[in-house]
């Protein structure tokens, strides 16, 4: 069977399995639940051969969050347990951060003869960077006041942090500054405090120019291999993206139900409607 043939029928099956699932939850359709249940795994079925042929990554994504979907639905005491596989996920992808970060800012910096030269674009980029994100936050806010999407979802433990961060003493403004320097390099990196890995990363870069040729070369070299490397580290990361999403897809619909996707597809839409009027807005004029 031809992949086109794949396509057709994965395309045919989805939309039948949606049209019953939608006439059934109005009453107009009479059929069992495990009918219903069998025709969308018939079509999640037909999608899965439809993908395989082309290896991409994306339709995997994509083919195992409808998957997650329908085994939250349909198996919610067994998708509970699914929760480790995007929580591992998630931790694999904010190990690529400190050092992906480290290495790019210390051959970006050191890697030029002129601090000056590099000291002029960094002050222009910090403002075209702040002005640039100014207007994106007062978009994003629009948007979002405008939609409104994201309200009547309730989350308890985001409710809990909430509740302790807003009873923490306020932060002065020195010990937000303060907050900025790492006192320990390694700490910063355990606990994510990307800013602090920046401030070093700078600061490590300045003292690299300011060394002798060879000892500087090959630090420098180094850090472009670790940056190779962390790309690379990224890419097979990324392999286990469709499981991270699956578990996270499945284990969100057997405890919250169908409620909390409907408000994040409508945030979703949100998001890009405001990232379209950013780029009209502001990036092409």
């Amino acid at each position: 069977m031809k992949f086109s043939r794949l396509s057709g029928l994965a395309i045919g099956l989805a939309a039948l399995a949606i049209l019953l699932t939608l006439l059934a939850a109005y009453g107009l359709l009479g059929l069992p639940p495990v009918v219903l249940s069998a025709i969308r795994w018939a079509a999640l079925g037909a999608m899965a051969l439809a993908v395989a042929p082309r290896r991409s990554l994306t339709g995997w994504i994509v083919l195992a969050m409808l998957i997650g979907i329908e085994l939250g639905h349909d198996a919610p005491a067994l998708s509970l347990n699914l929760k480790v596989l995007s929580d591992a996920f998630l931790r694999l992808v904010k190990t690529i951060i400190a050092p992906l970060v480290f290495a790019t800012l210390v051959v970006g910096i050191a890697g030029h003869a002129n601090l000056k030269q590099v000291g002029r674009m960094g002050l222009k980029a910090l403002v075209y960077f702040e002005v640039v994100t100014t207007f994106a936050l007062f978009i994003g806010l629009a948007a979002i006041n405008f939609t409104k999407a994201g309200v009547g979802i309730q989350n308890t433990a985001i409710a809990e942090k909430a509740d302790t961060l807003a009873a923490a003493a306020p932060q002065t403004v020195s010990e937000i500054i303060l907050h900025i320097f790492p006192e320990n390099i390694a700490k910063s990196v355990a606990e994510g405090q990307v800013l602090q890995v920046v401030v070093f990363a700078i600061i490590f870069a300045i003292g690299l120019a300011l060394t002798p040729e060879r000892p500087r070369r090959l630090m420098l070299d180094m850090c472009e291999s670790l940056s190779e490397v962390m790309f690379k580290f990224t890419n097979v990361v990324m392999y286990f993206a469709p499981l991270g999403v699956g578990g996270a897809m499945a284990y969100t619909v057997a405890k919250l139900g169908f409620g909390p996707l409907l408000n994040a597809f409508q945030l979703l839409l949100t998001l890009y409607g405001a990232l379209i009027a950013f780029v009209l807005l502001i990036l092409l004029p």
